[in-house]
């Protein structure tokens, strides 16, 4: 493996982990306020499970769950198939999983009963589902643009189906494809600007101080700590410490930061209370997604 390949794989795989280790760690403080989580955790930075779901230490939710049921699609069809990733949904859904949102059972509900590959512009689907789960089709696409729009849209209206939705999801693919290909925080930037030109809700400095479900809350959350932290675990320990939507919050957070400072980065002591099957199929999807990349 060349330097290059090796960065890269190093980096992809840091985004993968970072969205199971973020998830993991949010997952104990999740609907938490950040004055609760003080309280009772001092500040949060271990994987110990627990929280209103009551999970045990390095158990993923919906948003691991989701992107790994998007990247067996893509990898199962050697490419894209919206109607295969609706049926991996669908398949997902059927296991009972600990967490799911609202939006995101209503939309793969649907397919189930009609068969339709995406429901019509809703108000109310201006949520955070179709952003956390992307990272897959952000690998296989890294090397061409149109392909990776098409596909980032196709897969988000299968349960969300608003222009807010659209934009962040985009913008996040496009910050993580920028990082994997060897750019940095200064292009970034760019990205982002760009997202809150057009969408000026998206202005997240000074930071609101929400991290709900809400589209713009958990962008603004993520997007001023990925642009005031320098390292990996602070943050996704800050994101996570403010609460709220904390799993969601902290996956996407771990993505961008697994895909700036790769996957050597993260804290080991969070990969190894990760459970074992998740972290290997994790490895398995990178090197399969980058080679359908390549492709």
């Amino acid at each position: 493996m060349t330097m290059d390949r090796q960065r890269l794989h190093d980096h992809a795989l840091g985004a993968f982990l970072g969205v199971a280790v973020g998830d993991a760690l949010g997952a104990t403080v999740e609907f938490m306020l950040p004055s609760e989580i003080k309280f009772q955790y001092g500040t949060h930075r271990d994987i110990i499970g627990g929280g209103w779901l009551k999970l045990k230490a390095g158990t993923v939710t919906d948003d691991t769950e989701m992107a790994l049921s998007l990247g067996r699609a893509l990898i199962a069809s050697n490419g894209w198939n919206v109607a295969a990733v609706a049926e991996s949904f669908g398949a997902w859904l059927k296991t009972r999983p600990v967490d799911i949102g609202n939006t995101c059972r209503r939309g793969i509900q649907r397919y189930l009963m009609d068969g339709s590959l995406s429901g019509p512009f809703c108000e109310g689907d201006a949520g955070n589902g179709a952003a956390m789960r992307n990272l897959p089709v952000v690998l296989a696409t890294l090397n061409d643009n149109a392909a990776f729009r098409q596909q980032t849209l196709e897969q988000a209206h299968l349960t969300h189906n608003h222009p807010l939705s659209d934009a962040a999801t985009l913008a996040l693919g496009e910050m993580a494809r920028t990082l994997l290909k060897g750019g940095g925080v200064m292009e970034c930037r760019a990205v982002v600007k760009a997202l809150i030109c057009a969408h000026p809700k998206f202005q997240f400095n000074p930071y609101p101080g929400r991290a709900s479900g809400y589209i713009v809350d958990t962008m603004q959350t993520v997007l001023y700590h990925f642009f005031n932290t320098d390292s990996f675990e602070t943050l996704v320990v800050d994101t996570v410490n403010r609460g709220e939507d904390a799993d969601t919050t902290g996956a996407i957070a771990g993505m961008l930061g697994g895909a700036l400072y790769g996957a050597s980065a993260i804290p080991k002591r969070w990969v190894n209370k990760l459970e074992k099957k998740v972290v290997s199929e994790i490895h398995q999807q990178v090197s399969e997604l980058l080679r359908l990349a390549k492709s």
